[in-house]
């Protein structure tokens, strides 16, 4: 496993992490707690020290399966834990027999810091590593509430480093965002992968410049670039894949595919999954990748990336 630097302010981290949004068991078909947590244990073995969660993940149950297992091995040293706020589940109508209900968006500054304090508790411990705000639409970052939240736990010693996930296919409208508030945002979460590549263009020569730490996610786009899907592929139940990778997204992400057909021949020892996580890690303003996985073997796969390295930029095909 190798290590980089999350920025100039952030922690040290494994250049692979581990996405811990499929293990909350909503959103992904059908999971398992003990094969959950067997999953993080595995990660850790591999010596992943970087796992990213959110408090909606779930409903909490993201953030109380890491804390779970931290414990089994005996405290987080060595780990960073990241996570977000800002979809809330907590302050709504036609709440479900545990309190919860359907989720808004909600940057208010008080909201933002119960949030915070909630997750606090889940993941058993006095200081959160990384805080980042959770893909709130652009109106609602151009207010002061959210960035005042993050000054505030910063100074009060509950958060170490504030983050930003930002909100996916808006890289290059909410770049400005980065620059205004750069001092205080140690970190900032991007949709980046082989077929999905905006973040080049505004936001990542802005993240250099800053000194910014990113964090690179659904790096292997929801398993399309692990090569498991078909235009025949269908989702069920609540996976949300149903609708990110619905049949029209599917035919168009599978043709553009097809355009990347010549990198994955020339690594013909290296699985999609593999030569597709290598290529975010390529790109000199990307720190750390963090695919899902539900499963000690996608575990096994994913962490090996880490140490093939990047891949040689000259040889990524255009997208067009």
């Amino acid at each position: 496993m190798q290590y980089r630097q999350l920025g100039n302010r952030g922690p040290l981290v494994s250049t692979i992490g581990f996405g811990a949004w499929a293990i909350g068991g909503m959103n992904w078909g059908e999971t398992d707690d003990d094969v959950s947590r067997k999953a993080i244990h595995a990660a850790l073995d591999a010596g992943v020290t970087f796992i990213d969660t959110a408090d909606v993940y779930g409903f909490g149950h993201s953030e109380e399966l890491i804390a779970q297992v931290l414990r089994d091995r005996g405290g987080s040293d060595g780990i960073v834990i990241a996570t977000k706020a800002g979809n809330d589940f907590y302050n709504t109508s036609d709440k479900d027999d545990a309190g919860y209900g359907p989720i808004k968006s909600n940057a208010d500054r008080d909201y933002i810091i119960f949030a915070a304090e909630q997750s606090l508790k889940r993941l058993g411990v006095d200081c959160l590593d990384i805080l980042q705000l959770h893909s709130q639409p652009t109106e609602m970052l151009e207010r002061d509430d959210p960035w005042e939240a993050l000054a505030t736990l910063k100074r009060q010693g509950k958060i170490r480093h504030a983050g930003w996930s930002i909100s996916s296919f808006k890289e290059t409208e909410q770049a400005h965002l980065l620059e205004r508030h750069g001092d205080l945002i140690d970190v900032i979460q991007v949709r980046y992968n082989l077929l999905e590549r905006e973040a080049e263009d505004v936001l990542f020569p802005l993240a250099q410049k800053l000194g910014t730490g990113v964090i690179v996610r659904i790096p292997i786009l929801f398993g399309l670039l692990s090569g498991k899907f078909t235009r025949e592929s269908t989702f069920t139940g609540d996976d949300h894949r149903k609708m990110n990778l619905s049949p029209e997204k599917l035919d168009v992400y599978l043709s553009n595919l097809e355009r990347m057909r010549p990198l994955f021949d020339s690594q013909p020892e290296q699985s999609m999954t593999q030569v597709s996580l290598r290529f975010c890690l390529s790109h000199p303003a990307c720190h750390t990748a963090i695919p899902g996985a539900k499963t000690s073997q996608q575990v096994a796969e994913n962490s090996s990336a880490s140490d093939l390295g990047p891949i040689p930029r000259d040889i990524i095909p255009p997208l067009s």
